[in-house]
């Protein structure tokens, strides 16, 4: 008998799945590749659950997976800390969200950004399930309103980030209610919000003394004065984002600018050489130390 003939056959299925196919395999293996994966044979499915009871994080951006598919592997999820639903907004609504939020109460970090079809009802559901949330992404989505948000912040304090970006619905009312029960947060966006103005800018810089990063961009009512509050609460401010912001001028941001804040809008003196730069064809070289 041959040498060979006397080594047994060992399957990938025969090692040991949960110390070392899933931590070491698996985990490695895009989202994409687990739904195929799964489609295999039985054997491989019961695996993919047994990795999916486990999973800590969902991701679905830059992923494109059937509605039934995506509905089949989440409802065998049951220790998320971390969900992203970007890449899937155009269809899921509460019906597929809510049952999942209910199975995952340790969730950490949830985006829904550009979920559409999603209402109030999934965000009231992520206040009562989800006492540790840290991270929320809530862009453009324009369902959210004053109560569901204030919900929000009663249950989950200890919220670091939320984007508020294009939730139109939000009034100044609404963010002054956030930053008062959010004082920890250290990330915020309000961009491309109308109704937002100084007052808000002002409660936030007043409650949030942590707050490294603020994105006001389109925020037409904000003015210099609300800035100027921010740079005297927020010292750990970072970045500021206040392009289209017409009523902010540099006399409120040049004390930030010296702090090394990073502002999205360029100082007069170089806006104009880049004027210059663009009808001349060059700019004057011009000595800006004093």
């Amino acid at each position: 008998m041959s040498k060979e003939a006397k080594i047994p056959r060992c399957h990938l299925l025969d090692l040991p799945w949960e110390d070392v196919l899933i931590p070491h395999i698996l985990n490695y293996l895009p989202l994409q590749h687990l739904v195929s994966l799964q489609r295999v044979s039985k054997q491989f499915h019961s695996l993919i659950q047994v990795y999916l009871a486990n999973c800590r994080t969902f991701d679905m951006i830059g992923l494109c997976i059937p509605k039934e598919a995506f509905c089949s592997m989440l409802k065998d999820c049951k220790a998320l800390q971390s969900l992203s639903l970007q890449n899937c907004s155009d269809w899921v609504t509460d019906k597929e969200l809510l049952p999942v939020i209910g199975e995952n109460q340790h969730l950490q970090k949830v985006d829904m950004s550009g979920c559409v079809w999603l209402t109030r009802h999934s965000l009231v559901a992520v206040s009562l399930s989800c006492m540790h949330l840290q991270h929320l992404g809530l862009a453009h989505c324009e369902w959210v309103d004053s109560l569901s948000l204030r919900s929000l912040v009663d249950h989950c304090r200890g919220l670091l980030s939320i984007d508020l970006t294009a939730c139109r619905q939000l009034k100044d009312d609404a963010i002054c209610y956030l930053a008062k029960k959010c004082s920890k947060l250290k990330s915020l966006s309000l961009a491309v919000n109308a109704n937002i103005t100084d007052e808000s800018v002002e409660e936030v810089a007043k409650n949030c003394r942590s707050l490294e990063q603020l994105d006001l961009t389109g925020c037409l009512r904000v003015r210099n004065q609300s800035i100027r509050t921010l740079a005297e609460y927020c010292p750990q401010l970072q970045s500021l984002k206040v392009n289209h912001c017409h009523n902010v001028t540099e006399s409120s941001l040049d004390p930030l600018r010296k702090r090394n804040v990073v502002i999205d809008v360029e100082p007069p003196l170089q806006r104009a050489l880049v004027l210059l730069q663009d009808v001349l064809g060059f700019a004057p070289i011009i000595n800006l130390q004093i």
